[in-house]
């Protein structure tokens, strides 16, 4: 733009400045839009506090009502009764947190009125009238805690793996790991007690992780040496309250053709290489308290090739299952004479795996166990027999039977 049309663009009677007045000009405009600023929040915060007569002090009410609360620190009374802080270490519910709650916020309640308010169980000691004082029974926690597999005391570190074995006191596997027989509900006398061992576990996992949180806690489990994951399912059965057991592969009568799988205990192969082979699944976990056959109705039947395996699992602290699956077998004679704790099912549940076989087959546990006081069923983890088992399961107690572990028959044959 030339000089010209500069001139034309002024306004009239005004000199267009130069450099220097443009930079002066500069800064002192701001200062005063600062200066303009600050005047017009100090007048914001003057109608505020006008607008405002209680000054942002806590309010209560609204408009004419409208007054300062006075909020002043709460001092504690020797009357007033101890804050209770929730412990998160003991978390309290249902009818004993009602109960505390009860003794702690209402101390003048009478015994009556505690119990009819918390619903818990009452023991007055002279029996017709609340005394002066309550004796409040919680129930104790119902599960069954296992001791630590493997127990320092009772393992051999061999070319195999671990292995057990009698502890230098005497302690034996088979009963250390045991899980405890249990009792029913307000100490009632059983008429019957029953054991059921459900094998296969550790070849699959859903089939083995669905056994362990649908059957209850009594069901003994028993794992085959096969599964690559046995160091982790084992112990999480026995956190579960599930006792285990050992499956060892046995001859059957028409092997090979029937194979149970590597390291099968055959009544061709010499003594000891029959106990490497034991030896081979005995290291594969730990935390059994005994072993039971998969399979073996020729082995089981065949006295001199069973004997030197049953010497060796009572040797080390284990008991021994027959499964039931063979009438010809030795095991209930030869287990004794080699020092083995034996016992042997009376029902195989899931002969035929169908839910209405399965079924009349628990019926028929049911009453062998009435008639004898004792006794015991096998099953593999197949799904159906795992839901049938835990549906028969779930009303024993209303009939007067205790569901127990195996090792309970080889403390006494009949615990009544």
């Amino acid at each position: 733009m030339d000089a010209t049309s500069d001139d034309l663009l002024k306004p009239l009677g005004v000199d267009q400045p130069d450099g220097n007045s443009r930079q002066f000009r500069q800064p002192m405009m701001r200062i005063f839009g600062a200066i303009l600023a600050s005047a017009l929040l100090g007048v914001g915060i003057a109608a505020a506090i006008m607008a405002d007569p209680l000054g942002g002090k806590p309010q209560a009410g609204s408009g004419e009502r409208q007054a300062a609360a006075l909020v002043e620190p709460r001092v504690a009374h020797e009357s007033d009764p101890p804050r209770r802080e929730p412990d998160p270490l003991r978390p309290e519910t249902g009818a004993s947190a009602r109960a505390q709650d009860l003794a702690a916020d209402s101390p003048r309640r009478t015994a009556v009125e505690v119990e009819t308010a918390s619903g818990v169980s009452v023991v007055r000691t002279n029996g017709v009238a609340a005394p002066a004082s309550l004796i409040i029974r919680i129930p104790e926690d119902a599960t069954i805690a296992l001791k630590p597999a493997p127990d320092p005391g009772l393992i051999e570190r061999t070319r195999q793996g671990v292995l057990p074995k009698i502890g230098p006191d005497g302690s034996r596997p088979s009963m250390v790991y045991a899980r405890p027989a249990g009792a029913l509900p307000n100490g009632a006398r059983p008429v019957a007690r029953v054991a059921i061992m459900v094998g296969g576990l550790g070849l699959n996992q859903t089939v083995t992780t669905d056994a362990i949180a649908k059957l209850p806690a009594p069901v003994t489990l028993a794992f085959a040496p096969y599964g690559s994951d046995l160091n982790r399912v084992v112990p999480q059965a026995r956190e579960e309250g599930h006792e285990v057991m050992l499956q060892v592969p046995m001859e059957p009568f028409d092997y090979p053709g029937n194979d149970p799988g590597p390291h099968t205990l055959t009544t061709q192969a010499k003594p000891q290489e029959n106990i490497d082979r034991l030896h081979w699944a005995m290291g594969r976990f730990t935390g059994y308290t005994g072993l039971v056959n998969f399979l073996g109705a020729k082995l089981t039947a065949d006295e001199a090739a069973l004997a030197p395996i049953l010497r060796e699992i009572g040797g080390r602290g284990l008991a021994f299952l027959d499964d039931g699956s063979s009438l010809r077998s030795r095991a209930g004679e030869v287990g004794p004479a080699a020092g083995t704790a034996t016992a042997r099912a009376d029902v195989m549940l899931d002969s035929a795996p169908r839910a209405d076989a399965i079924d009349k087959e628990l019926n028929r546990l049911e009453g062998i166990a009435r008639e004898r006081g004792f006794a015991i069923g096998t099953a593999s983890a197949l799904p159906v027999s795992v839901d049938r088992i835990a549906r028969w399961t779930r009303t024993l107690e209303e009939r007067g039977i205790l569901l127990v572990p195996v090792s309970a028959a080889f403390q006494r044959r009949d615990p009544r």
